[in-house]
Order: structure tokens, then C-alpha cells, then sequence
């Protein structure tokens, strides 16, 4: 069963807030199919562990406006990947170098993408990533 309505939309609100922020490639995977504990992985990086801390931030305060709260919060400190667990949706905040090494969309490429509005789908990529935006 695909994720539900909720869950999508919790995922285009953590998205936006990262894309607020200048987070890069911001992607959400539909991920119920394959795992029991939660429907939605929402992946984004940053550049700098300044700016993962900054938008963790910015997706927690989304969230609270939407009423939730994460059950779990880890790598938050160290900016490095920070994981916010919210039920049905989980957010990775990767700096890119984790992204590139760790390759979750890779991991988890034979689940569905769920479609994020323009405004949710952050920036590109560092230069010479094959997912970068053309100029």
C-alpha cells in the first residue's frame, strides 16, 4: 500500500522548509512497500555541518507547525547526517560528501519517488554530480 496522504504531505513540508534553506536535491521516497516502520524518506544535503544543523532546524519547526514532533532525533550535533524520525516520515539531512559516500537514493532505488512541488526540490548538486542541474 503506497504512502498515505498524510505522510506525502508531511514530506512536501519538511521539504520545503529544507529548500527554504538551500538544502541540495531535495528527494522523498516512497518507502511502505519495503519497510513497516515508516512510509516517506525525505533525503537532502548540505554543504557545510552549519548548514545541516540549520536545516534540521528549519524542518523541526515545520513540523511543529504541522502538530508533530520527531520520536527520534540522531547526528543532529555532529552535522553530519541527522536523522529526524517523525512515524511516517523520516528526514535525512546528509552533509554531501555523506550523501555522495552513503547513496541513499541509490540504496533505496526501486521505490517510488514522491512528486515534490517545484518550490520543495532544493538546488543541485556540487559540480560533477551526475544528479546536477545543467546550467
Amino acid at each position: 500500500m503506497p504512502a498515505d496522504d498524510r505522510s506525502r504531505h508531511l514530506a512536501v513540508v519538511a521539504a520545503r522548509a529544507a529548500a527554504d534553506l538551500k538544502a541540495r536535491e531535495v528527494i522523498a521516497l516512497d518507502v511502505s512497500e519495503r519497510l513497516v516502520l515508516t512510509d516517506v524518506f525525505v533525503v537532502t544535503s548540505g554543504s557545510t555541518e552549519r548548514q545541516v544543523r540549520s536545516i534540521v532546524d528549519a524542518v523541526e519547526e515545520a513540523m511543529h507547525h504541522e502538530g508533530v514532533k520527531a520520536v527520534r532525533r540522531e547526528g543532529v550535533a555532529e552535522g553530519r547526517w541527522a536523522l529526524l524520525d517523525y512515524g511516517d516520515v523520516v528526514v535525512h539531512v546528509q552533509h554531501d560528501e555523506d550523501r555522495v559516500f552513503y547513496a541513499l537514493e541509490r540504496l533505496w532505488k526501486d521505490c517510488p519517488v514522491v512528486e515534490l512541488p517545484e518550490d520543495a526540490r532544493g538546488g543541485p548538486g556540487e559540480a560533477g554530480d551526475e544528479n546536477a542541474a545543467d546550467s
